[in-house]
């Protein structure tokens, strides 16, 4: 989990099938000596965690990645340079019980992580 130490949320909004929230960003941790000490970024599996963290929150039970139809990183997260990102997440049921879902990491113009997929 990431939720409490590599990142925290500061506004979280849920509606039906739909979860917007602002998460902060830790640039001290420790992740960011290794990737990489002069120009910390946000690896891209970070942030497939942090969509599967929100998607968990959301409906309440453990959730694995079965199937990325589209995963485009669109623009690195400097945590220093951008402490905040923007998540929203949609989701529904699928008839097999999954959860087809689209989730987007922005702040404000900048699109960092656009995803489509399902989860089980």
């Amino acid at each position: 989990m990431l939720k409490g130490n590599f990142y925290t949320i500061s506004n979280v909004v849920k509606e039906e099938g739909q979860v917007n929230l602002t998460l902060e960003l830790n640039a001290a941790h420790p992740i960011f000596q290794g990737h990489f000490p002069e120009q910390p970024v946000v690896p891209g599996v970070c942030m497939m965690q942090i969509i599967t963290e929100t998607l968990e929150e959301a409906v309440q039970q453990k959730v694995l990645l079965q199937k990325a139809s589209a995963m485009k990183f669109l623009n690195m997260i400097d945590p220093v340079q951008q402490p905040l990102v923007d998540v929203t997440l949609t989701y529904k049921p699928e008839e097999n019980g999954g959860w087809k879902v689209n989730a987007t990491l922005k702040r404000e113009a900048t699109t960092f992580m656009k995803f489509q997929g399902v989860f089980k």
